[in-house]
């Protein structure tokens, strides 16, 4: 009876199956979403179709299209690229070779040489990433730390990198021709610099020199730049000359010296550009509403290369802690909306005069450093023999300690007012960012201008002569030069003093004395990406303004980093945690890049102003004998022949100006309706998604609701 019973059971089982799922009712299929919205789009394309004449139905369309598409995309692409499976990229291959067999020979040859090719570079890809500099320390760090410090360090190895490719731009263009022709290993003598009609006091240049202990002065000279290294490769008044003349040309010196400083202005601006395009393609398309956010978090946030326990615990707490911020900033934006005026006018009110505080406190801090130079610059030509040794460093780093204690003291008067402006935390996080990223950047262009206004402040008659300050800054580009090579070594020697005297001491006494609450509240050192990230910004901004007036600061800017790059990575394995809010990758390359090139745009103005307005120094450099360095370009100009002069004053005329920015413009409106046709197919395949989630919460109600009448039968 019971196997009768199962018997029977298993028939209606089957009967049911095979009524309900072996031929699906037409009715049961038109009740899904994404039917009904394909059937109305479909009626639209067939009405069409019909007025054309170009009718085909809709499943031989679409299979035609694909396999056109894929068949069409063979030569471009490798099969194993495709999401298929391996019978289907099988029938594929089938259908490359069948096609290759109609081919005429010439075709044959450029598609096998097509693949080769490609199968050249992608080897060669392979074999260069294991060429990358720091690539195993960098995985490391990726695999107990996450992606966000990681993408801290890969930064500082573009900087390197960066730094390394600007010197040699540099090298090969100023100081190659100079040291072949001065160490005569070619055929080739110097040009000197003709003397034109320039007041011979213009053309005194005192090199600075001490006469005290030879170790004592050399430290000051090997910290300041001054004595022995005043008059090195290191410094532009070293190239007093005109050009250097070779066998068969003649090599235009100052030329040379204005286009490589264009050279790595304009290499790095595409260099940063291009890496932040990649980035911000990354952050559009993340840029998803607030329920995409939280499923993205929940089910695709957490970072597979962790492989640390103690970091996957920290990687728990940071999803946790970025729920929390998202609810958070749910909430505020609730209290914004349920908000009463009175209330709206108070919070305003409140920001307003928080702002104004923090203007009064950047104001405080540029006036600083404005004193601080103006004191420094005054008294620097004071006799060495009459200051003792603390007096004199003190006077030469004054300007640079003045902005070292700015760019400490600022973030933490930020941080205390942000919190009473009642913004979200993601806002809060941005906006205090944005303002220590301006404190920073602007403190090297108020040191420049007004190191540029004391250069131009004329209160005599040899400045009115000489065009510039001639008593004070004889050669003025070489003490700019200095100034900045003082500010790189000064921000070295504080990075490491802070990770040697500060960050060591500080992680024994919490370790070793952790039952004191003193050091349990103080806590280990957080390795702070965004503060790291605007340390080495802020040198790189020192780098480009500096490299014109000193040559061999780009080299200098990489020996820096690599000794920051294993420091960081000693301090954060040794003496730091990583900090709880962290950054994602493609957020944090972006955000770094962004700040790198808000640094450049800052570097090209004062480079700019000194290049086209301050008058050139007289009594050294290769621009004696021009008003501004930039009168080079006209006059090499005016040697060109003249259908070339032509061209050129053609080109740089209002009358090419204002069609080409009218062009320019209707490029960027013709990318802009691009971007927003692009922006309308991704809404298109949300909703798309949107449906498919409907269809399987409809087919799992059906499911469940056959399941239900199966049992209620079966009882």
């Amino acid at each position: 009876c019971s196997q009768s019973s199962s018997w029977s059971r298993e028939q209606l089982n089957l009967s049911l199956d095979s009524s309900c799922f072996s031929s699906p009712p037409v009715n049961f299929l038109q009740e899904l979403p994404s039917y009904r919205s394909i059937a109305r789009k479909r009626t639209t394309i067939l009405s069409r179709d019909k007025q054309s004449g170009t009718l085909l139905k809709p499943t031989d369309s679409y299979n035609f299209q694909l396999e056109g598409e894929i068949t069409e995309d063979l030569d471009n692409q490798s099969i194993r690229k495709y999401a298929l499976n391996i019978s289907e990229k099988r029938r594929l291959r089938d259908i490359q070779e069948t096609q290759m067999k109609y081919l005429s020979e010439w075709d044959q040859w450029k598609r096998y040489s097509s693949k080769s090719w490609k199968r050249f570079i992608e080897k060669a890809r392979e074999m260069t990433t294991h060429l990358e500099l720091w690539r195993e320390d960098i995985r490391s760090i990726e695999g107990k730390f996450g992606t966000g410090i990681q993408s801290y360090f890969s930064f500082l190895r573009f900087l390197v990198l960066l730094n390394l490719v600007i010197f040699l731009i540099i090298f090969l263009v100023v100081l190659l021709p100079v040291l072949l022709t001065r160490y005569k290993i070619t055929n080739s003598s110097f040009i000197l610099i003709p003397s034109q009609d320039v007041d011979i006091q213009c053309t005194v240049y005192p090199i600075s020199s001490s006469g005290l202990i030879y170790f004592y002065s050399y430290i000051i000279d090997l910290l300041s730049g001054t004595g022995f290294l005043e008059d090195t490769y290191l410094f532009y008044g070293h190239y007093t000359i005109d050009g250097v003349k070779f066998q068969n040309f003649t090599y235009d010196l100052p030329l040379a010296y204005l286009l490589s400083t264009i050279a790595y202005l304009a290499l790095s601006l595409v260099w940063i550009v291009k890496r932040s395009v990649e980035g911000f393609k990354i952050n559009l398309i993340r840029s998803e509403e607030h329920f995409q956010s939280y499923c993205n978090k929940i089910f695709a946030g957490w970072d597979f290369c962790i492989t640390n326990r103690s970091m996957a615990d920290l990687k728990h707490s940071s999803l946790r802690y970025e729920l929390r911020a998202d609810l958070e900033e749910e909430r505020i934006r609730q209290k914004i909306a349920e908000r009463t005026s009175e209330e709206t006018i108070r919070i305003y009110s409140l920001r307003l005069f928080l702002n104004c505080i923090v203007l009064a406190v950047l104001a405080a801090c540029f006036y600083a450093i404005y004193k601080a130079t103006i004191f420094s610059q005054e008294h620097m030509k004071k006799e060495i023999d009459k200051m003792v040794f603390g007096e004199n460093l003190l006077i030469l780093y004054l300007p640079s300690i003045v902005i070292t204690l700015a760019n400490f003291i600022t973030p933490i008067i930020f941080a205390k007012i942000i919190h009473y402006e009642d913004y979200s935390p993601g806002f809060e996080i941005r906006l205090t960012i944005l303002r220590c990223v301006f404190m920073r950047l602007a403190t090297i262009c108020v040191l420049v201008f007004t190191l540029g206004s004391k250069i131009t402040s004329c209160d005599n008659y040899l400045c009115e002569l000489c065009g510039y300050n001639q008593k004070l800054y004889p050669c003025w580009e070489t003490q700019v030069g200095q100034e900045m090579y003082k500010l790189m070594i000064f921000d070295l020697i504080i990075i490491l003093a802070v990770t040697l005297f500060v960050d060591f001491p500080r992680k024994i006494l919490v370790t070793y004395c952790s039952s004191w609450k003193l050091f349990q509240c103080w806590g280990e050192q957080e390795f702070a990406i965004p503060d790291n990230v605007l340390g080495i910004v802020y040198g790189q901004t020192i780098c480009w303004i500096g490299a014109f007036f000193s040559p061999l600061l780009p080299a200098i800017a990489t020996l820096k980093f690599i000794i920051i790059f294993y420091v960081k990575e000693i301090s954060l394995l040794y003496t730091c945690r990583p900090s709880p809010r962290q950054f994602r990758a493609s957020n944090s390359n972006f955000f770094f890049l962004l700040v790198l090139l808000i640094g450049l745009c800052l570097a090209i103005i004062p480079l700019t102003i000194s290049m086209a307005r301050i008058p050139s120094s007289k009594a050294c450099g290769p621009f004696t004998n021009f008003n501004t360095t930039w009168e080079v370009v006209p006059k090499t100009v005016s040697t060109f022949p003249n259908s070339l002069q032509t061209l050129v004053y053609g080109i740089t005329s209002e009358a090419f100006a204002v069609p080409f920015f009218m062009i320019i413009c209707l490029v960027m409106f013709y990318f802009i309706a691009l971007a927003g046709a692009h922006k309308r197919v991704v809404i298109q395949l949300r909703e798309q998604l949107n449906l498919e989630s409907r269809d399987k919460r409809y087919l799992i109600q059906k499911l469940t609701e056959a399941q239900r009448d199966l049992r209620n039968r079966l009882d």
